[in-house]
């Protein structure tokens, strides 16, 4: 998957698509030439795609909104480790309820399904695979009351619609348990203004070509009314919607006069491009083959743009976590004179290794930048990213931004905990290091949360990414470098 999505971002790349990390902020549709407005700045254009999908429902039992994070979660594959040997309850009856409450059996004692209607929502198929594993109890015709506990969950109360028969759950002294939420979703469609027409679910209506009532604006996958919610329909959205999209630009064109210029690929090139692919993975522990021709062409490219040397220290133990980062360190500082590597002494103060720690040339002056743990999988990229800013190759921050860095007054140490194969922790910590790159005044530390479960356990972490500042209050969910100045300035 990652190397198709990666030659199709080449390739789109070549035929002169551009690509922007930034948030949408706002869309002006009025006349031919639309606007967006980013945090990076106005877009002009004669049509937009919306792809904004949609969000996990929230069902709004008590304790819901309270307990996000420290029992109460979305993702199976993010956060289902975190129950190893523990009790699960799955809320709800659809496809993704019944496949997920078999998937997350890898990892619980058992799963409890509560499921509001009469039977399954789902095909028959699907159920019977939930219906008849032995780890799953399923009670039909009940709806979930409350979920409560101190730090993490205790008890878990459910009714049953029919008979009224109310039933508690506690937890064996000490421990804990999970609650799953897979109660569907909800379109993402804030951005799009009043004009644009939605079926009662708030669902966008869209023609066979993906078009909107609003002239300009087409709409794609998730967001839109229909019957199947997967990655092939909504590729097949796209398609449609792309090819309506170059007629009516087209017809804009000539109506208005106005050719735009094919782009150059560095016009609105995202960071993370002329680095690893997004998702790089350590797919095996030789340093011969530790990465493909292919990605470490990509890390020259990156490395070659690096304005500063830095220093690798390495905070290693015996275990074999430490040996599959010492290969990873070596084989990035083979790659470019600007690495070197260093390995501390066993007496020096570390408690969470191994762990790489980023200095500036001198080898004594930090970075404020340090991973603990090995980073593969999706925090490959990150990590890469985050030398590069250290070393001054980012790209310029908006004036804003930097401004936000510089009222910063007081010294703050972010702990960032992510899992490997979380697809929403990468922005979190690649905002996180640029912020302590650019400021002396912030720290940014990364753990493998797997790792360290007595960290996971000090802060009661059931949900990745998760955000620690000062040894406060976590921060659950994806954050960009706006939402962390934000934090921080309300913090000061």
């Amino acid at each position: 998957g990652t190397d198709l999505t990666d030659t199709m971002r080449r390739q789109a790349e070549a035929f002169g698509a551009a690509f922007l990390q930034a948030e949408a902020t706002e869309l002006l549709l009025d006349g031919d030439v639309k606007t967006v407005r980013t945090t990076k700045g106005d877009l002009q254009c004669c049509g937009i795609l919306a792809a904004t999908g949609a969000r996990p429902r929230k069902v709004g039992f008590d304790g819901e909104e309270q307990f996000q994070g420290h029992g109460v979660a979305y993702c199976a594959t993010c956060d289902g480790e975190f129950f190893t040997d523990k009790e699960v309850f799955v809320i709800g009856g659809g496809f993704a309820a019944a496949e997920e409450s078999v998937f997350l059996t890898k990892y619980a004692k058992h799963v409890t399904l509560l499921i509001r209607e009469p039977d399954f929502t789902c095909a028959r198929a699907v159920a019977d695979r939930a219906r008849q594993h032995e780890k799953i109890s399923i009670h039909y015709e009940t709806v979930v009351e409350s979920a409560s506990g101190d730090s993490v969950l205790r008890t878990i109360r459910w009714r049953n619609l029919t008979t009224g028969k109310v039933t508690e759950y506690h937890a064996e002294a000490g421990d804990t348990f999970g609650v799953f939420v897979f109660a569907g979703y909800a379109p993402e469609t804030s951005l799009l203004p009043d004009a644009v027409q939605r079926n009662t679910q708030g669902y966008v209506l869209t023609g066979r070509d993906g078009s909107t009532h609003v002239a300009g604006l087409y709409a794609a996958g998730d967001l839109c009314e229909k019957d199947l919610r997967q990655v092939v329909t909504a590729v097949s959205d796209g398609a449609s919607a792309a090819a309506a999209l170059e007629k009516y630009a087209a017809a804009m064109q000539q109506k208005t006069g106005i050719i735009p210029q094919m782009p150059t690929r560095t016009a609105y090139q995202s960071e993370n491009t002329s680095v690893p692919g997004e998702t790089l993975e350590n797919k095996s522990k030789s340093a011969d083959t530790l990465f493909s021709e292919e990605m470490l062409a990509q890390l020259d490219a990156a490395f070659a743009r690096m304005q500063q040397p830095l220093v690798l220290r390495l905070y290693l133990d015996e275990t074999s976590a430490s040996q599959e980062l010492r290969l990873y360190m070596e084989t990035l500082a083979t790659r470019t004179e600007r690495l070197s590597l260093v390995q501390a002494n066993d007496s020096e103060e570390e408690p969470f290794r191994p762990c790489v720690r980023i200095f500036h040339a001198d080898g004594t002056t930090p970075t404020g930048l340090a991973f603990h743990g090995v980073p593969g999988g999706h925090e490959f990229t990150s990590f890469v990213l985050g030398l590069l800013h250290a070393a001054g190759a980012g790209k310029p921050l908006e004036p804003q931004e930097q401004i936000a860095i510089e009222r910063l007054s007081k010294s703050n140490q972010l702990q960032i905990f992510v899992t490997l194969s979380c697809t929403l922790c990468p922005e979190l910590v690649a905002s996180a290091q640029r912020l302590a790159a650019e400021s002396p005044l912030v720290t940014a530390e990364v753990y493998e949360l797997s790792r360290f479960p007595a960290l996971r356990d000090k802060y009661q972490i059931m949900s990745v990414p998760c955000l620690v500042v000062d040894g406060g209050k976590p921060f659950f969910g994806k954050k960009n470098l706006r939402q962390l100045l934000e934090i921080l300035t309300v913090k000061t």
